[in-house]
């Protein structure tokens, strides 16, 4: 009985300390800056809306920007999925409802692709980086996660992706 825990311990601690993809730990490398495409004429982040005759209730659109420069993408496993948190700095202070808007035109099957939005009103309390900072994050099931290679979020500026 003692020699299998024994090779069991040994094992897990061996594949916790080496560099290859069966470690959890390293599914996710560090995020790299990528280029941002020039913009179309069409907005992928507008949905198309269908006219019908049926429909009684309506639709909410967000009405949120892009925000100016995304500065951390981080993916932190959990149990049951991972968390996608990215973090960006907005061009004014006083921010609200911030989300991470999937962009569904761009997004395969192995790459998902993201949009760091903020709804922005002025206001004069504080002008530094730390009073336009903002941090949103979501929740990536194991299953949603079982076909993605790469998770990449964009801003008004820059975009950063990391791939497993």
């Amino acid at each position: 009985m003692r020699k299998p825990v024994i090779v069991c311990l040994v094992a897990g601690l061996t594949l916790s300390a080496c560099g290859t993809r069966l470690n959890p730990f390293n599914w996710f490398g560090p995020a790299r800056s990528v280029p941002v495409e020039a913009g179309s004429e069409t907005n992928p982040l507008i949905p198309a809306r269908r006219a019908s005759v049926f429909r009684t209730e309506r639709e909410e659109v967000y009405l949120g920007q892009p925000i100016a420069e995304l500065s951390d993408l981080t993916i932190e496993r959990r149990p049951g999925g991972a968390i996608v948190r990215a973090s960006g700095i907005a061009r004014v202070p006083g921010r609200y409802e911030a989300q991470l808007t999937p962009i569904e035109a761009e997004s395969t099957g192995e790459r998902l692709v993201y949009a760091l939005e903020v709804r922005l009103y002025r206001s004069s309390a504080g002008t530094g980086p730390k009073a336009r900072r903002v941090t949103v994050a979501t929740f990536l099931t194991d299953q949603e996660l079982s076909e993605i290679a790469e998770i990449e979020v964009r801003s008004a500026s820059n975009a950063l992706a990391t791939r497993r």
